[in-house]
């Protein structure tokens, strides 16, 4: 496991180690303090993966297309 702050993972981090946590907890072969520890981080980069998808959806809803379907700009997005 990564000892970088979540919130400084990119969404390809954070996804990597969410996969890594997962596998160890459903092998089932780590002791419960462990297992509490490794729920948390997973669900900080549940969240942060989670975030990070919604900004990118809301980036890809704000581009606009023209009659042709081709890309004339972007509609503003409040806070991005």
């Amino acid at each position: 496991m990564s000892d970088t702050p979540v919130d400084q993972m990119t969404f390809e981090q954070a996804m990597k180690e969410l996969e890594a946590v997962v596998g160890k907890l459903e092998r089932g072969d780590v002791a419960l303090d462990e297992s509490i520890s490794l729920y948390e981080r997973g669900a900080a980069l549940k969240k942060r993966c989670e975030d990070e998808l919604k900004r990118a959806e809301e980036k890809v809803a704000a581009i606009t297309l023209d009659a042709s379907g081709q890309p004339t700009g972007t509609k503003p997005v409040e806070g991005l």
